[in-house]
């Protein structure tokens, strides 16, 4: 794993219920699949009104779970709606970072677009399987995607609030690999850190670019009734820099 923060009482309460869903995790919901079908006036173009990033590095992209991150990188992702400057910090979530860094650094995350936006809670992103520009696959397969390995789980040491970033994942446990979300109010703690939470592990915040995050949760959404989080215009990754000291 947001401002427009005019939420009313049964937008929260289903925002809560999201938690089940949104992150069952770095996959599409096990509960609440992705929307499908896609009514298709609102299908992303397979032909995108901007420039792709690079061509991601499959050799040099981790085969197994990569090396646990202790240090502290700056992650610059740059999107279609701007850039997002990320720091990442391996102290507070090892496996975690060293999962993103290792993947921003191959380039797995270009062209990748966002396929959860929530006011008030969360922007999620990450799947490079099913969720890659110029042909992502719009149906219920969105948001089930990642790398063939996964990473132990970190204990949460940080209070989700605006701007933190986690990592997305499943139910069960040890199942986070690529998918990962950026918290986008405060008020989002009740849900992420509550009684039945799957302990999303967080490994960074965002150091400049929440104006951008904002422009994205503000995207229209739509799909069917249980789960209409998924943007109706294409919001890219374009790519991602990384910087150690």
């Amino acid at each position: 794993m947001i401002p427009a923060l005019n939420t009313s009482s049964a937008r929260r309460l289903a925002t809560v219920g999201l938690v089940a869903t949104l992150f069952a995790g770095c996959a599409v919901p096990t509960v609440t699949p992705s929307p499908s079908p896609i009514p298709a006036a609102t299908v992303a173009p397979t032909a995108p009104p901007y420039t792709l990033g690079p061509t991601m590095d499959a050799v040099a992209c981790p085969t197994v779970a990569p090396a646990a991150f202790t240090g502290t990188a700056t992650v610059t992702m740059s999107t279609n709606f701007g850039k997002i400057v990320i720091k990442v910090d391996g102290s507070l979530g090892p496996n975690a970072a060293g999962a993103f860094v290792a993947l921003a650094k191959c380039g797995y995350y270009n062209n990748v677009i966002f396929h959860r936006v929530v006011p008030s809670f969360v922007i999620q992103t990450g799947d490079g399987t099913y969720g890659r520009e110029p042909n992502p696959d719009l149906g219920s397969k969105l948001g089930s995607g990642g790398p063939s390995w996964t990473i132990q789980d970190d204990p949460v040491k940080a209070t989700y609030k605006r701007g933190t970033v986690a990592m997305a994942r499943k139910s069960g446990v040890n199942s986070a690999n690529s998918q990962f979300f950026i918290v986008m109010d405060d008020t989002a703690a009740t849900s992420l850190a509550g009684t039945g939470a799957d302990n999303y592990a967080i490994f960074g915040n965002v150091t400049s670019g929440m104006d951008v995050a904002d422009r994205i949760v503000n995207v229209p959404t739509g799909g069917d009734s249980t789960e209409g989080a998924m943007p109706l215009e294409p919001i890219v990754i374009t790519d991602m820099t990384v910087v150690t000291p």
